[in-house]
């Protein structure tokens, strides 16, 4: 018995339906893995998941973003820096991107590249909380970096201590703020995605 013509494209197009999905779930499935690894602690696992993934992959936002954040957990401060560095070159329309690059800039101290990219991820995504948070949180260090260099020029200033000491404690009782006038704290404060 011979199949029509139709039939046979109908059954090829229905089988590529089926493999496109089955590729979905498999690149989920290593999503989900390497999420999984990355939350149980086991960095050097995900992280092997990650590059096999991206070996085949190389330019996977999501997968890219993935090893940022694992890079960052691990310590690689500028391996991380330099993955999401080049995921805001690749895909700039990401705000998750600039807002993890400014955590990690804040962490170095380096605030005005901080509040750089954190202008960048709510240019790009103007409804992204966690972003307007991080950004309050840099522009309250940028202030006590200001409070502390006026009392610094004047310590008889009766109006920047106060305030100062208010954005202090904005940020806990032992931060570097508090201790070392004109030295900001570290990230702690900002919240990565």
């Amino acid at each position: 018995m011979k199949r029509s013509r139709s039939t046979i494209f109908t059954t090829l197009r229905w089988l590529a339906l089926i493999a496109a999905c089955a590729a979905t779930v498999v690149h989920a499935d290593e999503y989900s893995d390497v999420n999984q690894l990355l939350h149980a602690g086991k960095l050097s696992e995900a992280m092997l998941k990650v590059d096999v993934y991206l070996g085949s992959k190389p330019k996977d936002p999501q997968m890219l973003f993935l090893k940022g954040v694992i890079q960052h957990k691990s310590g690689n401060k500028s391996d991380a820096i330099l993955t999401f560095a080049r995921l805001t070159e690749d895909y700039p329309e990401l705000p998750e991107p600039y807002n993890n690059l400014a955590v990690l800039y804040a962490g170095q101290n380096q605030l005005d590249k901080a509040l750089a990219a954190l202008q960048m991820a709510v240019r790009t995504n103007p409804d992204y909380a966690t972003a307007y948070e991080n950004l309050g949180d840099v522009y309250a260090k940028l202030a006590g970096q200001s409070y502390s260099r006026a009392l610094q020029l004047d310590n008889s200033n009766s109006t920047a201590q106060p305030k100062l000491t208010h954005i202090g404690e904005l940020f806990g009782p032992n931060t570097a703020l508090q201790r070392n006038a004109g030295v900001t704290p570290a990230a702690s404060s900002l919240k990565t995605q």
